[in-house]
């Protein structure tokens, strides 16, 4: 069946590539109204999303002529010619002439559909990319420009209307839906802006819980669906045109988790799919333009925080995703994040994106602040067109949080390790704020009797944080710079390992963690260990 699956999928997929390249799909695209640009963006709207090069190049600088001929370049480096963000960096003293010259030589390579330049995401951000640049690609352009502008970004949004629905990644659709709308708002096109609305609501329904946090529980991905309701809110105010309900609903349950994971701690913590960014310059946008959130809640979207003025303890404290929401989520169930006076003190290993080995590697329990079994994670992934997708979910089981001024307390439990090991992970943190300690007990309850198996709990550090047992081997010494920290545990053999850091997105270095290990025997495993500053 799975050879015959392959097989129909395969066949489908060279027939449907066959229309697309066909004049039959060409003309069904091509039908479109000869309006003119009526609404024409700010181009200052796209900063919380495009990287913007303080120093401004002149297009004069660039070589026109070879601009499009250049066949030995890379695939990134062709998306980053092909969807024109690079306009956002080319000086508004530049030729206009040369600009709309580069769109026509454009425009004649790639009038009909292929599959290199159409893609989902380079249309969507071409699209965006003229139509914000209108000062340099639009004005001051004779009729006859101005009317083949017109047709390619009518025929590439007619393209994404009768494709958008096959994109695989949500967020591709996001964009392609904002790209929509824009034209829409640009020409007053009610079509595209009805479908657009209408996939919009779908997105929302689709891939955000009742809360507003995405159901893939990721936070880079929160804050991407925020940046794009407000770019698309701010679309609407500007053309003068009602803002849909729908969307400022959105954008008010976004903030709040938005606000919940960065503005209330500014720290970046690193779980399930998230690297270190700092939102610094997107809380710049956001009061430029007037958005304030708030939100006082203690836990939201499966994470729970608890925080003083120096203090902030963050764990994973939810259930996993679906499988369909499951593509960059990390086995890390109640791994938890210490910052204290700004300083990460326990951090996860972050997560690596580009290399498939690598991204198993920071997608496995051993990478994040919890308890193993065997060496084995909490949970089991499946690989599915390159990407290692959950095969079963993990659930939360117990659940108890006390946030007093003298007194921290969470407690978590989850069935990760049930269906293979008859075992229950139960993890408790007390925190004590005028002793500045942690006391945490990682327990190992057994459904079952079975065979003894090894375990290990680590603790990850951030590269540069340093490290020292002491002779005894019963305490490790944690340097974080002007701060310094001693961890213990008892009745279990602690120790130092090395590993690898993903925090950076996209990037690796060498990091230290504190590893327990022991083997299990009883039908109840207590490990107590504490980490208290010196």
């Amino acid at each position: 069946m799975i050879y015959i699956n392959r097989f129909f999928f395969g066949f489908y997929n060279q027939l449907r590539k066959f229309y697309l390249y066909s004049e039959i799909y060409n003309k069904k695209i091509s039908k479109f109204n000869t309006k003119d640009l009526v609404y024409k963006p700010s181009p200052h709207l796209l900063s919380s999303i495009i990287k913007y090069n303080k120093k401004k190049f002149k297009i004069e600088n660039f070589s026109l002529k070879e601009i499009w001929n250049n066949e030995n370049i890379n695939d990134k480096e062709f998306k980053n010619l092909n969807n024109f963000y690079w306009f956002f960096s080319l000086d508004l003293k530049s030729s206009k002439k040369e600009v709309q010259s580069v769109i026509s030589d454009w425009i004649k390579r790639n009038y009909s559909y292929n599959d290199k330049c159409w893609s989902f995401d380079l249309i969507a951000k071409r699209i965006i990319s003229w139509l914000s640049n209108h000062n340099l690609s639009y004005d001051g352009s004779d009729q006859d420009y101005k009317s083949n502008f017109n047709k390619i970004i009518f025929k590439q949004t007619n393209h994404l209307i009768n494709e958008v629905n096959k994109s695989k990644t949500l967020d591709d659709k996001l964009t392609c839906c904002a790209s929509i709308i824009l034209v829409g708002l640009c020409y007053q096109e009610k079509k595209y802006l009805s479908f657009g609305i209408s996939l919009l609501k779908k997105i929302t329904k689709l891939s955000l819980e009742n809360s507003g946090f995405p159901k893939s529980r990721n936070i880079k991905q929160l804050i991407f669906y925020l940046k794009y309701f407000i770019l698309i809110r701010e679309w609407f105010k500007e053309s003068q045109i009602s803002v849909p309900e729908h969307v400022d609903e959105t954008i008010y349950l976004l903030g709040q988790g938005y606000a919940f994971i960065w503005q209330n701690t500014g720290s970046d913590f690193l779980f399930n799919g998230n690297n270190l960014s700092n939102n610094h310059d997107f809380d710049n946008y956001l009061k430029k333009l007037g958005y304030k959130f708030k939100n006082d809640d203690q836990e939201f979207g499966g994470y729970t925080i608890l925080k003083n003025k120096k203090t902030c303890l963050i764990i994973d404290s939810g259930s996993s995703p679906e499988y369909k929401f499951s593509k960059d989520y990390q086995s890390g169930v109640l791994s938890f994040e210490i910052v204290s006076n700004g300083k990460k003190l326990i951090s996860n290993c972050g997560y690596y994106k580009k290399n498939i080995k690598l991204n198993k590697l920071s997608k496995s329990s051993a990478a994040q602040s919890t308890l193993i079994i065997d060496d084995s994670s909490s949970c089991k992934f499946i690989k599915i067109d390159k990407s290692l997708m959950l095969e079963k979910s993990i659930k939360i089981l117990k659940k108890e949080i006390v946030f007093e001024k003298d007194y921290w307390k969470v407690n978590f439990s989850h069935d990760g390790y049930l269906k293979k090991y008859n075992s229950i992970h139960e993890r408790q943190i007390e925190f004590y704020p005028n002793k500045m300690t942690f006391i945490g007990v990682d327990k190992i309850i057994r459904k079952k009797s079975n065979f003894n198996y090894k375990f290990d709990i680590r603790f990850h550090m951030e590269p540069g944080v340093k490290l020292m047992k002491t002779q005894d081997n019963k305490t490790i010494l944690i340097e974080l710079e002007d701060e310094g920290w001693r961890f213990t545990c008892d009745n279990y053999d602690i120790n130092i390992d090395n590993g690898l850091y993903f925090g950076n997105k996209n990037l690796y270095s060498g990091n230290q963690n504190i590893f327990i290990s022991g083997i299990s025997n009883n039908l109840e495993e207590n490990i107590k260990w504490e980490i208290k500053q010196i």
